[in-house]
């Protein structure tokens, strides 16, 4: 009897619990956001109207006045737009040829299209000069000096940055386009042209538009490219580290950070209703497309597929070769004397962007694994907004987002000053900086949990605590490892929301990187950017590996 009492207790209790956990899950999470997300936004606004005697917009009127700041933000835009046009037209090239054409070696343009991924957004910068440069392996062959600083330079180097992204949005959208429809065109008698005019574009529409805004948003936000081969082609990115690093003055800064914000959240507010009018325009049941060999046509896509990949692996290839010249360009054989760095503190930088990264990664992956299971939890109208909430870092640069930490830790008015200067701080921040692209991801997984898991759990007595574990978490560990790689991997070679964070006693290695090739070290740069890379990509083959090993479990769990 005793035994029937404790389990009647500990139903009647479960209920409470249960409330009390799904406080805890979403309560955690968001105090970080409005910690890490809100408050140093607001903290970046107050700043740009601060002036001498209180608060006013005399700031603005002073950066609006500047032709400095307009030549920077006609910069901007031109460039994110030439950068956005010319990689959405070779991301559906590549994407088209992926999804839709019948050749081989469609593996090889997969594994290098991601390779400017594995690497910081200036080693972009650096294998063109190796290349294109005044003592470039091109320029020397053909005997013409070709002058790569500026628009060209840029152009280049963010197409190449932004190109995987791209060509994954697009392929997204490409790959789920119904087979029966084309077959019920070719029993119409539509051509290849006509199917490809009245079918494909028009079905892949709002994959190419959200493919178009993230494009311009990783553009027109981005530090490290224009820091290195821009020149005097000044961006609103360059400015603001002008203003901030170079002359010290924030309150500029911070409402040249406003202004840069204002072009980043329109495109994110865009790509968003893209994206979402994509999922409404999908259909449940769809039959995949296994595309035919169609020997014009793919021949064609094959060729310039490979081409682009040519150019990826020349970029990134040279920065790594580079590394091991002896004296580049004159004395070519090879050696390891400038993995010697010789920047004080060596290597340091390097191991501890892996610690921070690991940071980042576990406790990042941990808390939005919290807030997902929350939600699930919450009545729609309150789960709503906290959502909306969890989705906005995305819109916010990496630039604005550093400046807002530097302002709002690095003052001793707050208690949150003790973390400025530390390891915690600049792990905080990579988490919040892709925050966004995490909590999606570990939402669409939730969205995939069968109902009727929980429900049986909750029938059997299950509390919140112990469906979290047994059922949802091994549900959804392939996201969570998936989010948990991807916060690791970004962690290292962001540079654009930490180069403010950094101090004398404590780096990273994307701003080792910078300060090495802005001492006119550039061979020791590549070396340090080969070792960024490396880890990255042991990191990627780790997640590959651990996916497929958890696949494989699961498909002989079933078998038995």
């Amino acid at each position: 009897m005793s035994g029937v009492e404790t389990m009647a207790t500990s139903a009647r209790r479960s209920p409470d619990g249960d409330k009390l956990l799904t406080l805890v899950c979403v309560g955690l999470p968001l105090v970080g956001l409005v910690l890490f997300f809100l408050y140093p936004m607001a903290v970046v606004f107050l700043r740009s109207v601060t002036v001498d005697d209180g608060y006013g917009l005399a700031n603005y009127t002073r950066v609006l006045g500047s032709t400095g700041f307009w030549r920077a933000t006609e910069h901007s835009l031109v460039m994110g737009a030439a950068t956005t046009v010319l990689s959405v037209f070779l991301g559906f090239i590549i994407a088209h040829g992926l999804y839709r054409c019948a050749f081989r070696g469609k593996w090889l343009i997969r594994g290098i299209i991601v390779l400017p991924l594995l690497a910081p957004s200036l080693v972009q910068a650096l294998g063109l000069i190796f290349l294109l440069g005044r003592n470039g392996l091109i320029s020397r062959a053909i005997g013409v000096e070709i002058d790569i600083y500026g628009f060209w330079g840029l152009l280049i180097a963010n197409t190449l940055y932004a190109l995987p992204q791209a060509v994954m949005i697009i392929g997204a959208a490409l790959v789920l386009l119904d087979a029966r429809v084309y077959e019920a065109a070719e029993v119409m008698g539509a051509s290849p042209s006509r199917q490809f005019r009245d079918l494909t574009l028009p079905a892949a529409r709002f994959g190419i538009l959200n493919a178009a805004f993230v494009c311009f948003t990783i553009t027109i936000t981005d530090f490290g490219n224009a820091a290195v081969i821009g020149g005097d082609y000044s961006v609103l990115a360059t400015e603001i580290y002008s203003q901030v690093v170079g002359q010290r003055n924030f309150n500029m800064g911070a409402v040249v950070g406003i202004m840069l914000l204002l072009p980043t959240v329109v495109s994110y507010a865009i790509e968003r209703q893209a994206m979402k009018r994509q999922q409404v325009g999908q259909m449940a049941g769809q039959v995949l497309y296994r595309p035919t060999f169609s020997p014009l046509r793919d021949t064609i896509m094959a060729v310039l597929s490979l081409l682009v990949c040519a150019g990826i692996v020349a970029v990134i290839g040279i920065v790594v070769y580079a590394s091991f010249v002896t004296l580049w360009p004159y004395n070519m054989t090879l050696s390891f004397k400038h993995y010697d760095i010789t920047l004080a503190g060596g290597y340091s930088s390097l191991w501890m962007t892996i610690v921070i990264s690991l940071m980042a990664a576990s406790g990042g992956a941990f808390a939005v694994f919290l807030l997902c299971l929350g939600l699930r939890r919450l009545p729609r109208s309150v789960a709503q907004p906290i959502q909306m909430l969890a989705a906005m870092p995305a819109a916010v640069p990496g630039m604005v987002l550093g400046l807002a930490y530097i302002l709002t830790f690095n003052s001793t008015a707050t208690p949150l000053y003790l973390l400025y200067g530390t390891a915690a701080l600049i792990a905080i921040i990579n988490f919040y900086h892709y925050h966004t692209q995490g909590f999606l991801t570990l939402t669409t997984g939730f969205r995939q949990l069968p109902p009727a898991l929980e429900e049986a759990a909750d029938s059997l007595g299950a509390g919140m605590a112990r469906t979290a574990v047994d059922i949802v978490a091994s549900f959804v560990a392939p996201m969570l490892v998936s989010v948990f790689f991807f916060l690791f991997m970004r962690s290292m070679v962001t540079l654009s929301a930490v180069v403010f964070l950094t101090t004398p006693d404590l780096s990273v290695a994307a701003v080792t990187i910078m300060r090495l090739d802005d001492a006119g070290l550039t061979s020791q740069a590549a070396a340090f950017s080969t070792c960024v890379m490396a880890v990255v990509s042991i990191a990627l083959l780790g997640m590959k590996g651990t996916l497929e090993f958890m696949g494989r479990r699961n498909r002989m769990k079933r078998t038995v």
